[in-house]
């Protein structure tokens, strides 16, 4: 293991003195334990180029092979740890601010009766994903506009889009509108860098026009206290509607095309998840299954009256 340790620190520095300098050994040693090294596998790992050296192919596919078995170790070592400290520790959770977060911070309240010695983070955030690359949170709850192979995304359900207006507005007197008439219509939605509200811009532009919301706001209690006071519309998801739903407003269906995302749970694929944040993912998508069947229930009424 020692060997392979030096071994990979040459790989990262490509210099002897400077690696011996960063894993405070001497010169000697390093070259001494580098030398053993290709030795026993009979092979060369470095082309000696004077003070210059350089990965051979042998080299090459033995740092790949390293990479996954410090990988793996460091995997172990974190499950032994996390056995060893059951439901305690620390978990850092980021939510999309506006239902994601609703969602999110509703699932904390009986994650924390289940697991009361576990520290908790919640962010309520524009970008969760972002803080999840600079490994900042343990758990992002997003959409995911696109596969990223430094991630695992568990999908956990598709969510529908609707055009959000007060019951007694012009709009509110149809079941269903098409996209391109969207434009007509005075919005309050999440500023620009939300990540739905990119998404949202994106299908504009495929449409063939630009949005100009009437305000822009974090908040999405805000926003429907402002469609409730008949200000204007907002776009939200069907989840948020069902959470949120009050007489005064009526969900629209967005048609041609339709607003369609889906929701997923993501976490960096080169970090360990223990049994802290396996029990948020569980009480979570046991939240969301009771949830769903509330909103389809909704939508089961709305067809019947209509």
């Amino acid at each position: 293991m020692r060997q392979l340790e030096y071994f990979m620190a040459l790989c990262e520095e490509l210099h002897f003195t400077k690696t011996a300098e960063k894993l405070r050994i001497g010169q000697p040693t390093l070259s001494y334990q580098i030398k053993a090294l290709e030795d026993e596998l009979g092979v060369r790992l470095f082309n000696r180029l004077g003070k210059k050296i350089t990965i051979t192919e042998a080299g090459e596919i033995l740092l790949k092979h390293c990479k996954i078995v410090f990988t793996n170790l460091k995997f172990a070592t974190e499950q032994i740890e996390d056995l060893r400290k059951v439901k305690k520790g620390k978990l850092a959770i980021g939510a999309l601010s506006g239902d994601l977060s609703l969602i999110a911070s509703k699932v904390l309240l009986e994650f924390h009766a289940e697991y009361p010695h576990v520290q908790i983070q919640f962010f309520s955030i524009d970008d969760p994903v972002e803080k999840l690359k600079h490994n900042e949170i343990d758990l992002a709850l997003t959409f995911m506009p696109r596969p990223d192979e430094c991630f695992i995304q568990i999908p956990l359900y598709e969510d529908d889009f609707y055009l959000v207006a007060r019951t007694d507005l012009a709009w509110s007197e149809r079941d269903e509108i098409e996209f391109c008439e969207i434009q007509n219509i005075p919005l309050i939605l999440n500023p620009i860098g939300h990540c739905f509200r990119e998404l949202f811009v994106d299908g504009c532009l495929s449409a063939g026009f630009v949005l100009h919301p009437i305000i822009e706001s974090t908040d999405t209690k805000a926003i429907l206290d402002l469609v409730e006071d008949g200000v204007g519309a907002s776009i939200i998801s069907g989840t948020l509607f069902s959470l949120e739903n009050t007489a005064g407003l009526k969900a629209i269906k967005i048609t041609n095309p339709a607003i369609i995302k889906e929701v997923s749970i993501v976490h960096h694929k080169q970090k360990y998840i223990g049994t802290a944040a396996k029990g948020f993912i569980e009480i979570l998508v046991n939240f969301i299954n009771e949830n769903k069947a509330l909103e389809d229930s909704y939508k089961e009424t709305q067809l019947s009256q209509a």
